[in-house]
């Protein structure tokens, strides 16, 4: 091969993997949207939540004790379902789309910019073991309504959520970024 041809395979090749490596490292922007839309799921709860306590406020003296348990538990259900919310886009934003710079005077968590991939995936475990457990105690506390087979189903569905935020934490443990 004569080295002028070779000079420009080399040069054509280079700005093929530019360009493709630039393609590669822009398409995160693609994910701008759907943390957006997850802000959009977060009003979606926080109205919920406001419906949620208003109900409660105005029925908690005809309420009976477990009813009012219950309302509890769906208030902290949605709770935590808004931090999940807040914790993915936050933290997902930051690990894949662009660091999020605060105007002077915004405080930042001290968790944000704390958290690798590992950490958000051992934080959404827990999170959604935490909300399992909700979800089968309040089973628990419908259990007349409920056949057994499902308050069972759901209680193995809750250990396995907890076998593998175990599982998560001791790969992470092994692999050195715990």
């Amino acid at each position: 091969m004569n080295p002028a041809r070779g000079r420009l395979y080399s040069g054509f090749k280079v700005n093929i993997t530019r360009a493709i490596e630039v393609t590669l490292f822009g398409g995160r922007w693609m994910l701008a949207p759907l943390y957006i839309g997850m802000v959009g799921l977060l009003a979606a709860l926080v109205v919920r939540f406001i419906v949620e306590l208003v109900r409660l406020v105005i029925l908690l003296p005809t309420m009976t004790e477990t009813n009012a348990i219950m309302t509890s538990l769906s208030l902290i259900d949605l709770s935590l379902a808004a931090n999940l919310v807040v914790l993915v886009v936050l933290t997902g934003y930051e690990i894949f789309v662009s660091r999020i710079e605060l105007a002077d005077g915004d405080s930042r968590p001290g968790w944000m910019g704390n958290i690798d991939f590992g950490g958000l995936k051992l934080k959404l475990m827990g999170s959604i073991t935490v909300i399992a457990a909700v979800h089968v105690l309040r089973v628990f506390f419908e259990v007349r309504d409920e056949p057994n087979r499902v308050v069972l189903l759901q209680a193995i569905l809750m250990l396995a959520f907890v076998v593998t935020g175990l599982l998560f934490a001791l790969t992470d443990r092994i692999a050195g970024h715990g």
